[in-house]
This record gives structure tokens, sequence and C-alpha cells, in this order.
């Protein structure tokens, strides 16, 4: 087994946390003021790219965002803090979730407004894939995340195959109504 094919030495939580605060300006929102879906979402992207970076300590990209749940409104003036760990390591991809908060500068007040769960895959800099290292969950929160990423991974990989069968039967329905016509002219 090569060097770059070995798995690397597991790494904590605490070592992918990452945390970054924005201030949401006029750009970011709709007409009723209010933070747009598609903005929170990139952010949510950069941040959990961060965390995977950290963990991975290579090039990544995001193969999806199963789950993102817009809980509370953000609006304009407040200041969106979005805080990301890798919740479990698989091969080269990785669990991370994203938590996100918007604080009000003139009340105080901090409120959870979003929470997402993305896998992101390691890849070296020629497009391959790469391994990435364990990771080991440190406190009770984190050994429940780390075991509910297991089950979420089980579900989106259920979720993959019946996507994938219902697609086959698709182009199987084309191809016989493609055929169809053919046949009955020939009669």
């Amino acid at each position: 087994m090569s060097e770059s094919e070995k798995r690397p030495a597991e790494r904590t939580v605490a070592d992918s946390q990452s945390e970054m605060t924005e201030v949401i300006m006029p750009n970011d929102t709709n007409m009723m003021g209010t933070l747009m879906g598609g903005r929170l979402t990139q952010l949510i992207d950069i941040a959990g790219g961060i965390a995977a970076s950290r963990h991975s300590r290579s090039y990544i990209v995001t193969a999806s965002m199963d789950q993102i749940d817009f809980i509370a409104p953000v609006h304009l003036g407040d200041q969106l803090t979005l805080k990301s760990s890798v919740n479990r390591a698989f091969g080269s991809s990785m669990e991370v979730g994203v938590k996100v908060w918007t604080g009000q500068p003139r009340t105080g007040v901090i409120e959870h407004v979003a929470s997402a769960y993305l896998v992101v895959v390691a890849i070296d800099e020629f497009g391959r894939l790469k391994k990435v290292p364990p990771i080991r969950p440190e406190t009770p929160n984190e050994v429940r995340r780390y075991e509910d990423a297991l089950s979420r991974r089980e579900h989106r990989e259920r979720e993959r195959a019946r996507r994938k069968a219902a697609r086959q039967v698709i182009r199987d329905e084309a191809a016989a109504a493609a055929t169809a016509p053919a046949q009955s002219a020939s009669k």
C-alpha cells in the first residue's frame, strides 16, 4: 500500500470545528428584509467546507446537503454565526453538521435559526478520492452526533438506491415507448 493510500491518523471532532460570523447586509436579503435561503445555503456550504478541510487536510467538494432546516428568519443587520464540525468520517467522505445562530446586536438575543447536514468528499490535487482520518468523538454530544451520522448515511444509501431504480424504470418505459410506434407501424 502506497503512502497516499494509507488512512491518516485519527483526529478529534474539536480538530475540525469551525466558526464564522457574517453581518446580514441589504444584498443578502429579499424584499421582506430577511436573509435569502440561497445565501444562507451558500454560507452553510462554506462553513461545512472549512470543517471538512480542517479534518481531511485536503481539497474537498460538497457531495450533498441532504437536510437543511430553516427554523427562524434572519433579518437585515443581524449577526449570523455558523458553527460546524465533522460528525463522522467514512473512507473519503465526511458528514459535517452546521448550526446557525443569529445575534441581534441591539438586544443581545441569540437564536438558533438553522441546521444542516452536508456530505463532503476529500480529493487530491488530481480530483481523485482521498482517504480521510477516522474521527474520535470525545463528549456525549459528539458521540450522539457520531452515531446519528451512521443512521443518516444508511438512509442516504437506501434513498440513492431507490432513486436509481426509479430512474431505470423511467428509462425502460421511454425505451419501450420509442420502440412501440415502430412495432405497430411494421404490422
